[in-house]
């Protein structure tokens, strides 16, 4: 009888999508908890931001080893600075998080006093920001190892912002080098974090440009078959916003969830006219071949499929607009234990069974706390 890791395997690669979203990344380290349990080892990982950082864990070192430098790095950044008085959770959380903006995390960042003296202070393009990461390489040097990112079977790609040109950059270990400027880079969120700079380039956050990095993966050249399990940490569904909080709260969620929404109904688009595009090239005979090859225009049609299954987070009953840096104990514990039983959930459902129409190369199945929301109809 296959296995679910057979199963999975036998629709070609495997690819994990790991979405920025700050403490909210903690959720991730569920879903990959989930996957591994399941026997399910991805062959490419592409991060943004904290998903950058999740990612580089993941790809760090032996694989058998991933899930345990994931719980180390998150054991380390987790935070319980509050009033040590009985209060409620919303005055609790808030009062951490406030300790967190003036504090830091120190194994992650720390003030940069000079920043807050003055938003004028001449700083310098590498240190123009609220918070220095200093502590963040430390540990992440600690924990991952870059010569087995660099020479380990699984392909890593990380995206960043270049803030000259304003265009989204992939660092892919497949065609460069992957070192410890790569990860800071996807990470380094404006104004509070400073850019970094790789090559004479200076690079933010790659969520600022796209926060949900999937496209590289529908764009990869070759493109080749697969199953595509990207993780969104910020849910592009919500109820309308009826107070200033909840304005805030939503306001994130939509601006970090990356018109995703768009970005499926191009690649599904895309991919059902190469599937066309194949068909029809199959129809003309050989001999009136020859012409179309030489111009390159039979290179447009292609009939890989991929399945995506997408991972939506639900929020936490007490999150806000400020939930991406709350990196207390119990907040990392529940969105870990979230990720963890939403990907058991969706994989027990096995949403990509099915009698498919041939010409879609572009299958989603869209999951919320482990419920089906969307999946592709089947013929």
């Amino acid at each position: 009888m296959k296995t679910l890791q057979d199963e999975i395997a036998s629709y070609g690669q495997i690819v994990l999508v790991l979405q920025g979203g700050g403490a909210l990344g903690a959720y991730q380290v569920g879903v990959y908890q989930a996957l591994e349990e399941a026997g399910i080892a991805p062959d490419w990982v592409v991060g943004t931001s904290i998903g950058a950082i999740n990612a580089a864990l993941i790809t760090g070192g032996p694989a058998k080893d991933g899930l345990r430098r994931m719980r180390e790095f998150w054991n380390r950044v987790e935070s319980d600075r509050f009033m040590g008085v009985s209060l409620p959770s919303w005055f609790s959380v808030a009062a951490r998080n406030m300790l967190t903006v003036t504090g830091g995390i120190p194994s992650f960042f720390v003030p940069n006093t000079a920043a807050f003296l003055s938003p004028h202070a001449p700083l310098g393009a590498e240190q123009a920001g609220y918070y220095s990461v200093a502590p963040l390489a430390q540990t992440l040097s600690e924990i991952v190892d870059f010569d087995a990112i660099n020479n380990g079977p699984t392909r890593l790609t990380v995206g960043a912002s270049n803030v000259q040109t304003s265009e989204m950059t992939y660092f892919d270990s497949r065609d460069q080098a992957i070192d410890l400027r790569h990860i800071l880079a996807s990470g380094a969120l404006p104004p509070a974090f400073p850019a970094v700079r790789i090559d004479d380039q200076l690079y933010w956050d790659g969520g600022i440009l796209s926060n949900t990095p999937v496209e590289v993966v529908f764009d990869d050249h070759p493109r080749r078959n697969g199953m595509v399990f990207s993780v969104h940490l910020w849910n592009p569904h919500g109820e309308e916003p009826e107070t200033i909080w909840e304005v805030m709260n939503r306001q994130k969620d939509v601006q970090y969830s990356s018109r995703s929404a768009t970005h499926i109904k191009r690649q599904r688009q895309l991919h059902k006219l190469r599937h066309i595009i194949a068909e029809m090239t199959a129809l003309i005979p050989e001999k009136d071949l020859a012409s179309l090859k030489q111009r390159g225009l039979t290179g447009y049609g292609c009939t890989t499929r991929m399945h995506v299954i997408r991972l939506l987070a639900p929020a936490l009953d007490y999150e806000d607009h400020a939930k991406d840096i709350d990196f207390s104990a119990d907040g990392i514990r529940q969105r870990w234990e979230a990720g963890y039983r939403h990907t058991c959930d969706t994989l027990e459902k096995a949403p990509w069974r099915g009698d498919f129409d041939p010409n879609e190369g572009f299958i989603l199945h869209e999951a919320c706390a482990g419920e089906m929301v969307e999946t592709a109809a089947a013929k």
